[in-house]
């Protein structure tokens, strides 16, 4: 029997403490999975670490991104968060999405990079329109660092254009964006679940 995946977060906020909209989003996701038996293990603030700029998999001294990359590629599933700013996803999840641009060069002779097998989507939050154009951002890159992107795959809430207020300061989840989530997590752990029974083939001469 195929055992249950497990999902790692990356809360990608700006802010290395306090409350985030960021952590309410994947708080949705994860009890999202619960449902599906999936369960998020942690939530790692990337800011709150020093991962240092880069494309390679360890920058050198103090760089904390080397031990964050063991815990993501243990995990199945990749909840990657961030937040909207100036209508594109946020610097720190584009310092990740440049770190984890290593992944092209470290195949196996199958030509399967670290990531192949495993499922990502995005969690994204912001009080401006770019929703859609961050989204488009993480996947592309994803993809392309060898990454499995499901069917509806991103749950975003989006507030009014230069209001102030923030996803974390809502009375309750709006309906549309749990109903959301549970399609993002019930997608991802269907595809989890296939991929750990049928491993990626990798390329063969």
């Amino acid at each position: 029997m195929t055992a249950a995946p497990r999902a790692i977060a990356l809360n990608c906020t700006l802010k290395p403490s306090g409350a985030s909209s960021t952590d309410a989003m994947i708080a949705v996701l994860a009890a999202a999975f619960a449902k599906q038996g999936v369960t998020v293990t942690e939530t790692i603030r990337i800011a709150a670490h020093d991962v240092k700029p880069g494309v390679t998999s360890d920058e050198g001294d103090g760089d904390a991104w080397p031990a964050i990359r063991e815990k993501i590629l243990a995990h199945d599933i990749l909840i990657f968060g961030g937040p909207i700013w100036m209508g594109q996803i946020g610097s720190v999840a584009k310092r990740v999405l440049e770190r984890m641009d290593a992944f092209i060069g470290e195949t196996d002779d199958q030509g399967r990079m670290p990531s192949f097998g495993k499922v990502a989507v995005a969690a994204i939050v912001g009080n401006e329109d770019g929703a859609h154009w961050s989204s488009a951002q993480l996947f592309q890159s994803l993809n392309d660092t060898g990454w499995t992107i499901p069917p509806v795959s991103a749950c975003y809430w989006v507030g009014e254009a230069m209001g102030s207020v923030d996803f974390k300061d809502l009375g309750e989840t709006p309906e549309k964006v749990t109903q959301t989530a549970t399609t993002v997590a019930t997608n991802a752990a269907h595809l989890a679940r296939l991929l750990l029974s049928n491993p990626m083939p990798g390329i063969t001469a």
